[in-house]
């Protein structure tokens, strides 16, 4: 190769792998975006926190221990240490195995952003009562060694790669990693308030913003591209030739296996949801794509489209009946599914990479050795990260305490963790009251009402009350409630009526089928769910009451549940205050 080419060579392939990083690093985004969205609207500035800090407590730690622990380790004779690296702070050394025309601090910052993948998987399980110095520790302990030691079987050379384990961009490594950590720190943590009823059945507690989640979820799914497909790191061969000699490790190859993985499972969790939940469940199926998107990773570059579209098809099943199996049978509260989608997926697709893979799987004529390697692969890193994590875990639970008190988790851990009222202040108008600037000033409430009312009797004459021209006669309140797309009809309709004076006001709340009677992630809902109405008040006299009911009725239905509901009430008196006019006469115009 000469100079020109060394040079070529070189550019693309470091090129490739800063791209890469860069695509790996807005996953942060993404999974900010889905676990923020899938919880609860008070602790929504609590989750952007973990996620950022994830990315920012592991990049220095990375630095400073984990990458010598986990590509460390090369002798002099060039064997590697089958167990771990060494410690390198400030990663000193130049004895490292680096891909081919790709330089140091390139393929670190590459796997650093890797290593953050795997820490921020777990602050969506452990979501809404996580301390967070206690989320701080965990991420730091993840970054330092759990990550890098099992990493460095897989991808530094140790046991595992001398085996012949094959994870090509870190279904085991990263994600199952990731999502035991969760599963430990969830059951170790227990579940929300309210999760359980007394009989330990489930009960569904929403997550705030599917819009959030939804875009979390096209963030990664884009991401990924740069998580699997750069994970050739290179995109030119030793030779100067573009990959794809060999399709198995083509960037095309694998952003197809890759895409084709994600868009299967999504199919097939809407599918079985729909059979399942009588609907197709949107949190669900949002859980399918990612998903399939772990379970691919392993072997997007060994399996061949058909493969990849079998492990997204086995990976939407799994995802389904295991978030399921999680949530009723293990009574482990996991918010976001991030269990079911990291965890079991991740396990799943390395498995199924052993069936898959074209050259060397079980289905593919390649026999049962290659299978066993990937069996044990899963089965030896799943054994060492429980028990670190378990350790560190009880460690932080026994010591600072793991979980957030029941008043801090019912009044949300923005307020109470980083002392903001709501993420959503700007967007969550409250109107202005009479008490704002008074209750904490030098004279009392009732001073200042009293000192109003004087002030304003002794510039303003009102009009003396008038007598009635109906004495008596009947006036009565209808409130009505019901949908906001209903509006502009019974504006209308009441206007036609002859009905001048109405009054809309934007409401919350249910009927007596408390919100709903659906499914959330295969929990029926059973807890309250209120939802946006509006309520119109209308005091009528001189038209009839039944005549206002009835054509109430006839703009409101549909046949649906949450048509609304009409109330009637007698009203002893009114007074229109510009005139002085009572009863009849103030309901009437000038």
């Amino acid at each position: 190769m000469d100079g020109n080419t060394t040079a070529i060579f070189s550019a693309v392939n470091t090129t490739w792998v800063l791209v890469g990083a860069a695509l790996v690093f807005f996953m942060q985004a993404g999974f900010a975006m889905v676990e923020t969205g899938f919880t609860r609207a008070k602790n929504a500035g609590n989750i952007i926190m973990k996620n950022m800090m994830d990315f920012c407590i592991g990049t220095p730690i990375y630095w400073l221990l984990g990458f010598g622990v986990m590509f460390g380790g090369i002798a002099a004779s060039g064997d590697v240490n089958p167990i771990l690296g060494w410690f390198d702070p400030m990663i000193a050394s130049n004895s490292y195995s680096l891909p081919a025309g790709v330089d140091k601090w390139s393929y670190v910052i590459f796997q650093t952003v890797f290593c953050a993948t795997s820490a921020t998987i777990v602050s969506g399980a452990m979501a809404e009562r996580t301390k967070f110095i206690s989320y701080c520790i965990y991420s730091a302990c993840i970054s330092a060694f759990i990550y890098p030691i099992s990493g460095h079987w897989i991808w530094g050379g140790g046991w595992l790669a001398q085996l012949g384990f094959h994870d090509f961009a870190g279904s085991t490594a990263v994600h199952m990693v990731g999502g035991i950590c969760a599963l430990i720190g969830a059951k170790i943590l227990g579940p929300r308030i309210g999760k359980y009823d007394k009989d330990g059945k489930p009960k569904a507690i929403l997550g705030h913003s599917l819009t959030l989640g939804a875009l979390g979820c096209f963030i990664l799914w884009f991401c990924w591209f740069g998580f699997n497909g750069a994970s050739t790191v290179g995109m030119l061969s030793a030779d100067g030739n573009i990959l794809s000699a060999d399709p198995a490790v083509s960037a095309g190859h694998i952003f197809m296996t890759t895409n084709l993985a994600a868009a299967v499972a999504t199919c097939t969790v809407m599918i079985i949801t729909w059979v399942r939940y009588k609907k197709p469940d949107i949190s669900m199926t949002l859980n399918g794509c990612l998903a399939g998107l772990v379970a691919i990773t392993a072997g997007c570059d060994l399996v061949d489209p058909f493969g990849a579209a079998m492990i997204g098809l086995i990976a939407g099943f799994v995802v389904v009946f295991g978030i399921e199996f999680i949530d009723k049978n293990l009574k482990i509260d996991d918010p976001v599914g991030a269990v079911g989608v990291h965890c079991l997926c991740g396990a799943s697709g390395t498995i199924l990479t052993g069936l898959f893979a074209t050259k060397k799987g079980l289905l593919y004529g390649g026999g049962a050795e290659f299978l066993g390697i990937q069996l044990l692969g899963v089965i030896s890193v799943a054994i060492f990260v429980s028990i670190m994590i378990t350790i560190v875990f009880q460690i932080l639970n026994h010591t600072i305490g793991l979980r957030c008190s029941k008043e801090e988790e019912l009044r949300g851990l923005d307020i109470t963790e980083h002392g903001i009222a709501s993420s959503y202040a700007d967007f969550m108008p409250i109107a202005p009251t009479v008490l704002d600037g008074i209750s904490n000033g030098d004279f009392s409430v009732d001073t200042a009402f009293n000192s109003s009312v004087e002030h304003a009797f002794s510039v303003v004459h009102m009009p003396a009350p008038k007598i009635s021209s109906r004495p008596g006669a009947k006036m009565t309140k209808v409130t009505i409630i019901f949908n906001e797309e209903k509006v502009e009809d019974m504006k209308n309709a009441m206007n036609c009526l002859g009905v001048m004076g109405m009054t809309f006001t934007k409401v919350m709340g249910c009927g007596t089928q408390k919100g709903h009677a659906e499914f959330y992630r295969g929990v029926r809902i059973e807890d309250v769910a209120l939802h946006p109405k509006v309520q119109l008040d209308i005091i009528v006299s001189a038209v009839p009451v039944d005549t206002v009911i009835e054509t109430a009725k006839k703009t409101l239905y549909t046949g649906h549940i949450g048509d609304g509901k009409i109330f009637v009430y007698n009203v002893e008196n009114v007074v229109k205050v510009r005139t002085g006019e009572t009863g009849y006469d103030a309901l009437q115009g000038d």
